[in-house]
């Protein structure tokens, strides 16, 4: 998608957003589209949560380690001020951001600015995760990948937690998540 003048002359942004469980490709889907932007010579300023320190302390990276140089931040707000004379924003790990995300996301987008952001669409117990139903309801496109289920084969869409914590954030990858269908992971719950 190229950031084309409207009739009157001025740039109209939008909102794409791209989420599903842990293991569905989210990040490499995201890391895909901003080499394209790259490849087309746009400006782009890609940030991720301050927290997310798994794979890198500044870069997004994949699970499969494919990886694009990023921002840490603690605070959504900082993206607008480090989102001058830019073409495009790519935001990872949307859901650990805090409440202001959605507002950001959508004045970035009235400045004539291609908004990208990848998150987690649910929780490890299956409910809304962070600010990401509030993006996906403002966005304009919306791409949910599946990843596979490790018990049946089927497309998973649930990330399950193999570890007893009940704490709504708990960074991790296959040691601690692994992603299932419906029916294996209410199977486990059960």
């Amino acid at each position: 998608m190229f950031i084309e003048p409207n009739i009157r002359g001025e740039r109209r942004g939008w909102i794409e957003v791209i989420c599903g469980s842990m293991f569905s490709g989210k990040t490499e889907e995201l890391i895909r589209r901003l080499k394209r932007v790259h490849i087309a010579n746009l400006k782009v300023e890609i940030f991720k949560p301050a927290i997310d320190t798994r794979y890198d302390e500044t870069n997004i990276v994949s699970h499969d380690t494919n990886a694009i140089m990023s921002t840490p931040i603690d605070n959504s707000q900082k993206i607008l001020l480090m989102a001058q004379d830019v073409d495009v924003i790519g935001i990872d790990e949307a859901q650990f951001f805090d409440e202001e995300l959605p507002n950001v996301c959508d004045e970035l987008a009235y400045r004539g600015i291609r908004v990208i952001v990848a998150g987690l669409d649910m929780d490890y117990l299956g409910k809304p995760f962070g600010q990401m139903p509030f993006i996906m309801a403002k966005a304009d496109y919306v791409t949910k990948l599946h990843a596979i289920c490790v018990k049946c084969g089927h497309i998973a869409n649930y990330s399950y937690r193999k570890i007893p914590n009940e704490d709504q954030v708990m960074l991790g990858a296959t040691d601690v998540y692994e992603p299932r269908c419906r029916n294996c992971y209410n199977e486990s719950e059960s």
